[in-house]
């Protein structure tokens, strides 16, 4: 298989067609076309986009959004692949690599509702929307009179809905809505002590193919080494935790000089056990270090009662 790209052949960029997934796309190739690349895009539809009436924690995971991506680099039909990194399984397949973090945008939740202006402002047995179900142990620990209702579809979609009158609210990611020139749309930014985002909230992923040293090497000036760090330590925990989106798992770093202070939670669906939360710092310059910082934080969690998925 050839392992690299001619000289002057554009880059194919393989990006799902969401409005959000193309605004990425364009972003790396605009980074990378100001380096004095050629950058072309492929649009894929993934079958998590196809499939709508089901949660993803019942259909396979946040991979369904990445699969068709990573064949396509597979088959040499693309050269690199876009995520945004919350959407990313903890472990790639293999062969593949995740050769770039670009620099974060606000990782915070975003309260979205047309009616009521933050959380406490919604009446009792109000429906918030969303599928994900470390938002959903986080709305019900902060308001367990709430009904949380199933929400699936891009952003576009889920907006739509909220503006319909199917829901009194919705919980996004602000960076989405900020991306698309949204950012209008959010009424509270939630706190992230009191809704803590999920690992790699925020952030963008390049996925190439392990043996395209050439790309990596293209790649690197668009890397952000704090954020790829931060998420590192993220995603040890979740993957320490055998966490997946069938998980009710949170985790999140912040930066205090070289020291990465990560906080973590982890909720019970079933509302039998209290939200599980522990935090600790260290100093962080490598993965490996950060590596470490997100093992032990998941060590604490389950120490503390939360209970990991069996890696498989």
């Amino acid at each position: 298989m050839n392992t690299a790209t001619p000289p002057n052949s554009p880059l194919v960029i393989a990006t799902r067609e969401s409005r959000l997934a193309i605004w990425q796309a364009e972003h790396v190739q605009a980074r990378l076309q100001s380096l004095g690349h050629t950058v072309t895009l492929l649009g894929m539809t993934t079958k998590g986009d196809q499939i709508l009436d089901r949660s993803l924690s019942k259909v396979g995971g946040k991979g369904l959004f990445v699969k068709e991506l990573e064949v396509a680099l597979e088959e040499g039909r693309a050269d690199i692949a876009v995520h945004s990194l919350k959407d990313v399984p903890m472990e790639l397949p293999e062969g593949f690599v995740l050769a770039c973090v670009m620099e974060r945008e606000d990782p915070r939740d975003a309260f979205v509702s047309p009616n009521y202006a933050s959380l406490d402002d919604l009446p009792l047995g109000a429906t918030v929307g969303t599928s994900s179900l470390r938002r959903q142990v986080l709305l019900q620990a902060l308001r367990p009179d709430l009904k949380i209702a199933p929400l699936r579809g891009n952003l576009d979609t889920r907006l739509r809905k909220l503006d319909d009158g199917q829901y009194d609210a919705i919980v996004l990611a602000a960076a989405g809505l900020k991306r698309l020139g949204l950012g209008e749309r959010i009424r509270t930014a939630f706190a992230t002590d009191d809704m803590l985002p999920a690992a790699g909230q925020g952030a963008l992923g390049i996925e190439v193919r392990a043996d395209r040293a050439d790309l990596i090497a293209a790649l690197a000036p668009l890397a952000h080494q704090p954020t790829w760090l931060g998420v590192a330590a993220e995603r040890a925990v979740s993957r320490s935790m055998g966490g997946s989106c069938s998980m009710p798992l949170a985790a999140h770093g912040v930066w205090h000089g070289d020291q990465l202070h990560l906080q973590a939670a982890w909720g019970d669906l079933d509302g039998q056990l209290a939200l599980v939360q522990v935090d600790d710092n260290a100093t962080v310059t490598t993965l490996a270090q950060a590596e470490a910082l997100g093992e032990s934080v998941a060590a604490q969690l389950r120490a503390s009662g939360a209970r990991s998925v069996p890696n498989t």
